[in-house]
């Protein structure tokens, strides 16, 4: 039996929680999510728990098991508190601001590149060089923060992309003259 997924979810007032076949849908403050659930998975709530419990020992079931538990509890965090991700931009003239949906980008290429955000997230760029992805769905914002990293991501020379807050980035040693 998964440890991870024996223990019961909590769910706290003011989430709705609708059990149908193959299915879980949660709504709360911040939004609505769905979670299809694969066979030999079943799930139930009773009493403000939500238990997730398998039909056989195979393998996939077993890796299943866990691993959709944690998938509603991060639901169940997405929708009552949601998710953030922060992301710093590093190098001189490199800045990001947001037009509408869109976010556009100045990285040192020589055009300037337009991201463009997803329904059910929300992008926040209090200054040029700081953004923050912010949404219910915990798979959602933590793609968009990766997609957003891709548009450049640091160089261990300088240190200069667009990393996560609080990242630690290796730096090298450029090249050393022989005398």
């Amino acid at each position: 039996m998964s440890r991870t997924g024996k223990n019961p979810v909590d769910v706290p007032k003011g989430v709705k929680v609708n059990v149908a076949a193959g299915t879980v849908a949660l709504e709360g403050p911040k939004g609505k999510l769905n979670l299809n659930i694969p066979d030999g998975i079943n799930v139930e709530f009773t009493e403000d728990k939500l238990t997730v419990t398998r039909s056989s020992d195979a393998k996939q079931d077993r890796a299943n098991h866990g691993t959709i538990r944690s998938r509603l509890v991060n639901m169940i965090a997405g929708v009552t508190n949601g998710h953030k991700k922060e992301l710093e931009i590093q190098g001189i003239g490199f800045r990001a601001q947001l037009q509408g949906n869109k976010i556009l980008f100045n990285l040192g290429f020589s055009h300037p590149v337009e991201f463009l955000v997803p329904d059910g997230i929300k992008a926040i760029v209090p200054n040029q060089t700081s953004i923050t992805v912010e949404g219910p769905d915990s798979v959602l914002v933590g793609q968009t923060a990766a997609k957003i990293r891709d548009l450049k991501p640091v160089e261990p020379y300088k240190g200069k992309g667009i990393r996560y807050v609080g990242e630690h980035v290796r730096r090298k040693v450029g090249k050393s003259v022989a005398k």
